[in-house]
């Protein structure tokens, strides 16, 4: 038996080879459009892929039940929008902390929460990126100057990891990337507010 948001669907498990052309053939459904899938259930209970396509290695043969729970693209959009801002005070208090690591000279632990940060900071600002692109509609000069000031401090925060100057780039993490972090915030909230409101008209 298969369901998708609470509906017997008329397609049966027996006409697929695997998880993953079930699921594949699902989402193609015209009623599965704008919609994200939140969750699976095989058997009674949750799957979610621990590699890359992993569904394609579960045989239909040995599956009785399937449900596909969904929600609308915009609904999620507005969910994820209103999380950014608490990422981008995440990325405020991070930052203070591998700087104050740094100046105590535990630099070990400063790099390794360093690399972190950075990679905090690229999924925000990707995923900022792709809601802008979906749902706003603001000064686009604005935001590519911020995005831009936001790049040029990378840069330079990268150059000065080269060259080992650890006080230099606490520095640079405590008097520049922290009220970056505070002026994303503002953004992330922002944006999270013309979500919202684009999505209920």
């Amino acid at each position: 038996m298969i369901i998708v948001d609470g509906c017997k669907s008329g397609k049966e498990i027996s006409n697929f080879a695997n998880l993953e052309e079930m699921l594949t053939n699902l989402m193609d459904d015209e009623k599965m459009e704008n919609r994200v899938v939140t969750d699976v259930f095989v058997n009674n209970e949750s799957f979610s892929e621990i590699y890359p396509h992993q569904a394609e290695d579960i045989a239909c043969d040995s599956i009785t039940s399937v449900e596909v729970r969904s929600r609308p693209a915009s609904e999620l959009a507005v969910d994820i929008a209103a999380e950014m801002n608490k990422v981008a005070r995440m990325m405020g208090h991070g930052a203070r902390h591998v700087a104050r690591l740094f100046r105590e000279a535990s630099d070990t632990d400063a790099l390794e929460l360093f690399q972190d940060l950075l990679d905090v900071t690229r999924d925000f600002m990707s995923m900022l990126g792709v809601l802008r692109e979906r749902y706003f509609s603001g000064d686009d000069q604005a935001f590519a100057q911020k995005v831009e000031n936001l790049s040029a401090l990378l840069s330079e925060m990268s150059e000065v990891l080269g060259n080992e100057d650890w006080i230099l780039l606490a520095d640079l993490l405590e008097y520049e990337f922290l009220p970056l972090c505070e002026t994303w915030r503002v953004v992330s909230e922002d944006l999270h507010r013309q979500i919202a409101k684009r999505v209920a008209q």
